[in-house]
C-alpha cells in the first residue's frame, strides 16, 4: 500500500508503520523521563500569569474568583490551568499532537443527557480545547487526582493507587483503541448502563447505590427544575431571580454601561446572532422558543470574572422553559504554548473541539462574536445550561472510589485523544508495561507539592493585600 501524505492522525501511514513510529519515539522521549518536572525559574510567576487573566475579566467579580481558588490546593488547582500549561511547557512530548482538552481535572468529567436522551459520561469543559499535546492532558489529569487525594486526607499509598490506576486506564483504553477501526473509535462511548456494568465488579453494594443516585440526581436535572431553582414570579411573568454574586440581574449587573433595558435589547440581539451559528434543523426547533429573561451567572472557579449569561426562554407556555448559557471564549490557555486556534473566534475553538472530543454533544451547540456591549468584540459559545448534568462529588470519595472514578476519566480522555489524534502511534509508544504509568504518577506527586506551595503563596498575598478575594 503507497500513501503520500502525513496527517496528525497517522493515516498517511500503514498501521504497521505507525505502529513502529510510536516504538521508536520512545527513543527520543523515553516513558521514564515524564516523571520529571522542574519550574523555570526564570518563567513569570503563577500569580502574575493569573493576573495577566484578571484584565480581560469583570473586575467587581476577580475577588470571587481568588477566594473560591484559596480555599484548598485542588481548588487553586482548578482555577490555575494557565500556571499549569507554562509548566507543562518544557516537558517531554512525542510530538504526536490531539485535540486537547486543556483542562482535563477530574471536575471537568461528568454525565449529560445526550440527545437521544441517554445518559453519557464524557469530559464536559472545553473552553481551553486547542490541537496540543495529549501528554499535556494526561499529566493535568493524575495530578488532579493527586491532589483531591491529598485534600480528602489519603495516604500516600492510596493516592499513588488512584493514579496509577487513572493513568493505567488512559494507557490500556488507547491500547484497545489502537486495535479498533476509525469508525468504532468515533462510535465508542460511555453510557451509564456500560458504566454501571464495569463498575459493578468493582464497587461495594453501598458505593454502587451513590453512583444510582448519582445518575438519579443529573436524569432530574432538567429545565424544568432549572425553572423552580432559577425563576420567580414578578408582574405576573416568571424572570430569573437574583442571588448575588452567583447570579445578577441586569438591572444590577456592574460595568455595562447600559440601562437594564438596553442590555435586554442588546443581549437578545447576541442571541439572535448566534442562531446562525446553528444547523438549519436546530435553528427551526430554537424559533419555537421566545426570550423571557437574562442575567449573569458566575460559574466554577478558573471561569469566575469571564461573562457568563443565562437566557430564560418559552415555548409553548410556562411548562415548557428552555435554559440557555452564553458563556465567553477567550485565549486557550495551550495557545501561547501549542500554537495559535485555527479559529477566529474563540467560541468557534471551543464548539468544534467539544465537538471532536465528544461522542455526542448538546443539539444547541453554537457561537457568536459580540459587539456593542462594551468598548471590547467578545466570543461566547452557547449550550444549554442544564440537561441532565452530573458531576461527581470528588470532595466526598473514599480511596477505592477516587481509583475506580479515576479509571472512567482516563478512559474517556483516551477515547478523546483517539478520536483525533493517532490511536496506534501513542498505543506503540505506551506499551504494554506500566512504565509510563508510574513515571507519570512521579510527575503527579511532584506538581502536587508544587501545587500546595503555590495555594500557600495565593493565601499569603490574599492575607497582606496584595491579592484581592471576596466570598461568593
Amino acid at each position: 500500500m503507497t500513501r503520500t501524505t502525513t496527517r496528525a492522525d497517522g493515516s498517511g501511514l500503514t498501521r504497521g508503520e505507525r505502529l513502529v513510529r510510536g516504538k521508536l519515539a520512545r527513543a527520543a522521549t523515553p516513558r521514564s523521563q515524564h516523571a520529571a518536572f522542574a519550574r523555570d525559574l526564570a518563567a513569570p510567576a503563577p500569580l502574575n500569569l493569573l493576573a495577566g487573566q484578571d484584565a480581560t475579566r469583570v473586575p467587581d467579580l476577580v475577588p470571587i474568583r481568588y477566594a473560591r481558588m484559596a480555599v484548598s490546593p485542588f481548588t487553586y488547582f482548578r482555577g490555575a490551568a494557565l500556571p499549569m500549561a507554562a509548566d507543562l511547557d518544557g516537558t517531554p512530548v512525542t510530538g504526536f499532537p490531539v485535540q486537547a482538552c486543556g483542562d482535563a481535572h477530574l471536575m471537568n468529567f461528568g454525565l449529560f443527557a445526550s440527545p437521544e436522551r441517554r445518559m453519557v459520561f464524557d469530559i464536559n469543559d472545553f473552553d481551553e480545547t486547542t490541537p496540543g499535546p495529549w501528554e499535556w492532558d494526561v499529566k493535568r489529569l493524575a495530578a488532579s487526582v493527586e491532589i483531591a487525594g491529598r485534600d480528602n486526607g489519603f495516604t500516600g499509598k492510596q493516592c499513588t493507587t488512584a493514579v496509577l490506576a487513572t493513568v493505567g486506564e488512559y494507557r490500556r483504553a488507547m491500547r484497545r483503541f489502537a486495535g479498533m477501526t476509525a469508525l468504532e473509535v468515533w462510535y465508542a462511548h460511555a453510557d451509564v448502563e456500560a458504566v454501571r456494568a464495569v463498575q459493578a465488579s468493582r464497587l461495594s453494594a453501598a458505593r454502587r447505590r451513590r453512583l444510582d443516585r448519582t445518575v438519579d440526581k443529573a436524569r432530574a436535572s432538567d429545565h424544568l427544575r432549572s425553572l423552580r431553582r432559577f425563576a420567580t414570579s414578578s408582574g405576573g411573568r416568571l424572570r430569573i431571580a437574583a442571588d448575588e454574586p452567583r447570579i445578577i440581574t441586569l438591572d444590577r449587573f456592574p460595568g455595562a454601561g447600559h440601562t437594564a433595558s438596553e442590555l435586554m435589547t442588546r443581549l437578545t440581539g447576541v442571541f439572535q446572532a448566534y442562531r446562525h451559528s446553528l444547523e438549519p434543523e436546530r435553528q427551526a426547533l430554537l424559533d419555537r422558543y421566545t426570550v423571557a429573561d437574562i442575567a449573569h451567572k458566575v460559574v466554577g472557579v478558573g471561569s469566575v470574572g469571564t461573562r457568563c449569561w443565562m437566557i430564560l426562554l418559552f415555548g409553548n407556555d410556562d411548562a415548557d422553559p428552555l435554559f440557555l448559557q452564553a458563556k465567553e471564549a477567550g485565549e486557550s490557555v495551550l495557545e501561547r504554548f501549542a500554537g495559535r486556534s485555527r479559529f477566529g473566534n474563540a467560541g468557534q475553538r471551543v464548539v468544534v473541539g467539544q465537538r471532536l472530543m465528544q461522542t455526542v454533544s448538546d443539539i444547541f451547540l453554537g457561537w457568536v462574536r459580540v459587539r456593542g456591549l462594551d468598548d471590547h468584540a467578545r466570543d461566547f459559545y452557547l449550550r444549554q445550561l442544564r440537561d441532565g448534568k452530573g458531576t461527581a462529588m470528588v470532595s466526598t470519595m473514599d480511596p477505592e472510589l477516587l481509583a475506580a472514578y479515576g479509571r472512567l476519566c482516563g478512559w474517556t480522555l483516551a477515547r478523546a485523544h483517539a478520536r483525533t489524534g493517532d490511536p496506534i502511534a501513542i498505543g506503540g509508544y505506551l506499551g504494554s508495561s506500566p512504565v509510563f504509568d508510574r513515571a507519570v504518577r512521579e510527575f503527579a506527586g511532584t506538581y502536587a507539592d508544587r501545587t500546595e506551595h503555590d495555594h500557600a503563596t495565593l493565601r499569603e498575598a490574599i492575607a497582606a493585600g496584595r491579592v484581592p478575594a471576596r466570598e461568593g
